[in-house]
């Protein structure tokens, strides 16, 4: 079995990065790459997988969905529209949205910080992810924010749309997906003086069956730090999210 099944159990902590702790805000302490492991949320249950690996599961994922169609009653191998369905399907799935179950953890390049202790925002990064429920899209966007210490890493722009990816493009539940970012920034910056972070989104499987309703909107924040002690400070925050 892949090393990323650990042994670790579950434990509620307060983040002891942050100079200001709240009950109200807890971390949870096990790595967000290692929660849930297998599960449609959580990393693929062998680990990343290489290039020869993915193939050999897109082929058996292939083979499997062009059963799932026949029960359906769908003559899929005669209909030109659908014959390559099966194979599509499978390449969707592993390449692109589940493909932060597959691919390891991006390498996340920091940077020094010898003058700087106010908010680092970046608003309006892309989320694509799938609902874990009924397998239909989830998409909005992301809204960031930590503080760091003086002398302390800061995390290169750009990472913080990797890590929002890379998370997404598994199947999700939204108020989980708010965590997993969160804790890995709090993590990346494990000195900080507090991280924000902030998904709205729209969800397929309520547009599309069930209820069907058409626009609405799902919106969750994990706040801690300075976020959560300091009224100036989040309102800071979702200032720059309005702006």
């Amino acid at each position: 079995m892949y090393n990323f099944v650990q042994q670790n159990l579950y434990k509620i902590i307060m983040d002891d990065s942050n100079r200001n702790k709240s009950l109200a805000s807890p971390v949870i302490d096990i790595n967000p790459e290692l929660r849930n492991i297998g599960f449609a949320d959580g990393v693929n249950i062998n680990g990343p997988l290489n290039d020869a690996q993915k193939e050999v599961m897109i082929e058996k994922a292939a083979e499997k969905f062009g059963e799932f169609l026949h029960v359906l009653g769908c003559d899929w191998q005669n209909d030109p529209n659908s014959k390559e369905t099966p194979t599509r399907v499978a390449k969707a799935y592993v390449n692109d949205l589940w493909s932060g179950r597959y691919n390891a953890f991006p390498k996340i390049t920091t940077f020094p910080n010898n003058e700087y202790d106010g908010i680092i925002f970046e608003g309006n990064i892309p989320v694509i992810s799938m609902c874990s429920h009924h397998h239909q899209t989830i998409m909005g966007r992301a809204h960031i924010a930590y503080i760091p210490q003086i002398n302390q890493e800061i995390i290169g722009l750009s990472k913080l749309n990797r890590i929002v990816e890379h998370f997404a493009r598994r199947g999700a539940i939204q108020e989980s997906l708010t965590v997993r970012i969160h804790d890995t920034i709090s993590k990346i910056v494990s000195s900080n003086k507090g991280v924000a972070v902030m998904i709205e989104a729209s969800h397929n499987c309520v547009q599309c069956r069930g209820v069907n309703h058409q626009g609405t909107k799902m919106k969750t924040s994990k706040l801690t730090g300075e976020f959560i002690e300091s009224n100036k400070t989040r309102n800071e925050f979702y200032e720059f999210i309005r702006s």
